[in-house]
């Protein structure tokens, strides 16, 4: 998952979550024993799906999972770690700094304010929002070819099936859900997302919204400033 130039930095991050993590309440004392295994290497495993210099968006990043793991994992990736909090955007941005992670952008701010704006080849979370939330906040980032990646356990053919209008809706494809990693090590269960007709998605709108911009519109004149806390 890691290779051996890039280990290093996956421990120095470990420290990191273990202690100023821990302190500004980014991550529970009782997760430090099993930060490795529970979360560094269960994010690493997305890597393992994501395009060769692909362009990824980590929405709702918190302490960065899984968005700095992938940064750290596969360097050949351009990672743009989204996160409204200000706390969390600053220990982002310390983290980024001291490991010199020169292919990631810290970004505050809601996913919803960059739709219409930016476009990433993979979009990424964790732990953010059940699917048919996550929906709407996403693809509207997701390029015509690209995907949404979520990371989500045993719920995700339940939400799969909850989402299923939002997903017909905003012209999305049958969800695939993926089973990365070995038992004996480490296991990570992800939804993946892509659209169904790319010939149809056209960013950012010229003219007029698309479908999926049209969708959420309501969603962020509803939600405007609720998820935005200092």
């Amino acid at each position: 998952m890691f290779a051996s130039d890039r280990l290093e930095l996956a421990e120095r991050y470990a420290e990191w979550l273990a202690d100023a993590g821990v302190v500004r309440g980014l991550i529970g004392p009782r997760e430090v024993p099993r930060l490795w295994d529970r979360h560094i290497l269960n994010c690493a495993l997305l890597g393992e799906v994501l395009p060769e210099g692909a362009s990824v968006a980590d929405i709702g990043s918190g302490a960065g999972l899984p968005g700095l793991v992938l940064a750290i994992a596969r360097p050949d990736l351009s990672l743009v770690l989204v996160e409204p909090l200000l706390r969390r955007t600053v220990f982002l941005s310390e983290v980024v700094a001291d490991l010199g992670l020169e292919n990631v952008e810290v970004v505050r701010g809601r996913a919803d304010e960059l739709a219409g704006v930016r476009t990433f080849d993979v979009v990424t979370s964790r732990a953010v929002a059940p699917l048919e939330r996550l929906l709407r906040w996403s693809m509207p980032l997701v390029a015509p070819t690209g995907a949404m990646v979520a990371m989500k356990g045993q719920s995700a053919v339940a939400e799969i099936e909850g989402a299923a209008g939002v997903l017909a809706k905003l012209g999305c494809a049958t969800p695939e859900i993926l089973e990365l990693g070995d038992a004996e090590v480490s296991t990570t269960g992800a939804v993946r997302v892509v659209w169904a007709d790319p010939a149809q998605v056209s960013w950012p709108p010229a003219k007029g919204e698309s479908k999926a911009t049209r969708s959420t519109r309501s969603d962020r004149k509803r939600s405007s400033g609720s998820r935005r806390r200092d």
